[in-house]
């Protein structure tokens, strides 16, 4: 009876944690939202997030809205979108603050370089989407429109477009954090990961032609990244795994040098 009187306190106690921790976190991109609501304002951060697509329609063309209360409803969600990503780091740090309690200490010591290579590489995927693709995808498709058709995009269906690209590129630019998770924890060798490049390969195709639009321009920007990083993590897992055996091979040497004295 104590013993299952003592299991539901931890149980409790693990939903309080948690609760606060999402708490904290909900009040981050609160935060943020409201300084980003004043200034520089959505109307603003809708505009920067517009350009890409402003820049490729032809002079004097500019967005619709179709809905009624689209042109109040997508500035704010831009805003909020905005505000997320500014506050993810303090996202993550809630996130691993909650469960760092259950892991080893050389695990907790990762907390740090994890938060911040995953929020810069996350950051660096919207960036990359942002700059390069949006305005390369974009300028391709109005060269190859009709000259009969005047394209105006609604506001709308751009913001989830706009949406669904910087999750698939900043997911996509975590794939080295995935894969030296993946080694350091043990569920897969360098080796293995070498010898499944042809399906990793292959995978990223797949991927890109389910995520991007139905042009081969956009998947290969996708694809082609997606493999690249997935080699910059083999590699830099290759790295850390030869740096943790230098350390005991040394330890060994030591150990056989004493026994022979």
């Amino acid at each position: 009876m104590t013993q299952d009187a003592s299991s539901q306190d931890t149980f409790i106690s693990h939903l309080v944690e948690l609760r606060t921790r999402l708490l904290r976190a909900v009040m981050a991109v609160l935060v943020v939202f409201v300084v980003l609501f004043i200034y520089p304002g959505p109307s603003v951060i809708y505009d920067m997030l517009a350009q890409p697509m402003l820049a490729s329609l032809p002079e004097g063309t500019r967005m619709i809205a179709t809905g009624v209360i689209t042109p109040f409803m997508v500035p704010i969600k831009v805003t909020m979108m905005a505000a997320f990503v500014l506050a993810l780091p303090v996202v993550l740090y809630q996130a691993w603050a909650f469960v760092a309690p259950g892991l080893y200490k050389h695990e907790q010591r990762l907390a740090l370089p994890l938060i911040a290579s995953s929020t810069l590489l996350f950051l660096l995927g919207m960036a990359f989407c942002y700059f390069v693709v949006f305005r390369t995808v974009f300028h391709f498709i109005a060269n190859f429109a009709p000259q009969s058709i005047t394209p105006a995009p609604d506001i709308e269906a751009y913001l989830s477009f706009v949406m669904t690209m910087f999750v698939a590129f900043g997911v996509t630019f975590e794939v080295p954090i995935a894969v030296i998770l993946l080694v350091k924890s043990g569920l897969v060798t360098v080796q293995k990961l070498r010898s499944v490049r042809g399906y990793v390969i292959v995978g990223a195709f797949i991927i890109a032609a389910v995520v991007t639009p139905p042009d081969v321009l956009s998947q290969f920007m996708l694809a082609l990244p997606l493999c690249l990083l997935f080699e910059v993590g083999v590699l830099v897992a290759s790295a850390l795994k030869k740096r943790e055996l230098q350390p005991d091979e040394a330890d060994g040497a030591d150990e056989v040098a004493t026994r022979n004295d």
